[in-house]
């Protein structure tokens, strides 16, 4: 399989704090990847390195083999919800579109074709009704899927996602898992960073296990292990089947 993304001895810090060190790892294409890790390991940080969002002290990026700059179409991103102004005064339908700037341009009004653009990927995650619902009075997991819907319109190869099922209801996780299960279907790789240990399996095809370094990373079968899971996350481990815990360190 093609590499999208190679990442090579990547560091970055919050002020004098080391928050990643040496990190290095290759996606292969058409995967869906989990980075799990304890509070404070560098997931969201290490996706907004990625993305130019937060400086980097050292190391080498490339996605499809060239520098960010140069394929910002092929890439999506759902930031954290909690990092989001809802407040902000505008409806659904808006948030969506906003997807497709790149495509429309800064200074030029969205056209009736746009709109039925942004209204098709709210029917993709069940919000079509919603469309011109202030975001502000949309729940968590509603407001995730507009979010999701926006990156769904950018029709990017390669997504990242920041907690994406992190608080949301069951219904909202199924279909996000849905949405992205399709996602990779259609060739298209996804990196989420994901919190729940028990879903791993179920949900990803690959793991990247993180603590400021990259501790193991590769195939479910192979890497979501009880060894890996101890070296990441420390702690106890409350054995739920044969060679794989869930961790209850609040490292």
């Amino acid at each position: 399989m093609t590499d999208v993304l190679q990442v090579e001895k990547l560091s970055a810090a919050y002020r004098k704090n080391i928050i990643l060190n040496d990190v290095s790892f290759t996606i292969p294409q058409g995967t869906l990847t989990c980075i799990v890790g304890p509070n404070g390991a560098g997931k969201s940080t290490l996706i907004k390195v990625l993305l130019g969002l937060h400086p980097n002290l050292s190391g080498d990026v490339s996605f499809f083999g060239e520098l960010l700059k140069n394929v910002k179409k092929k890439v999506g991103y759902v930031p954290q919800r909690g990092s989001v102004d809802w407040d902000f005064p505008t409806d659904a339908l808006d948030v969506v579109m906003m997807g497709m700037y790149g495509q429309i341009g800064w200074v030029k009004w969205p056209n009736k074709s746009h709109k039925e653009k942004a209204l098709d990927a709210l029917r993709k995650v069940g919000m079509a009704d919603y469309a011109n619902r202030q975001i502000s009075e949309l729940s968590g997991g509603q407001q995730q899927r507009v979010f999701l819907a926006r990156a769904l319109i950018q029709n990017a190869d390669l997504y990242f996602m920041d907690e994406p099922l992190a608080g949301v209801d069951a219904a909202t996780e199924r279909a996000i898992m849905a949405i992205l299960r399709e996602l990779k279907k259609e060739g298209k790789t996804v990196l989420v960073v994901h919190h729940d240990l028990q879903t791993v399996e179920d949900y990803f095809d690959q793991v990247l296990f993180l603590n400021r370094t990259v501790v193991a990373h590769g195939a479910i079968t192979s890497t979501f292990t009880a060894n890996n899971i101890k070296k990441t996350y420390g702690g106890t481990v409350r054995w739920l089947k044969e060679g794989i815990g869930i961790v209850h360190s609040t490292i």
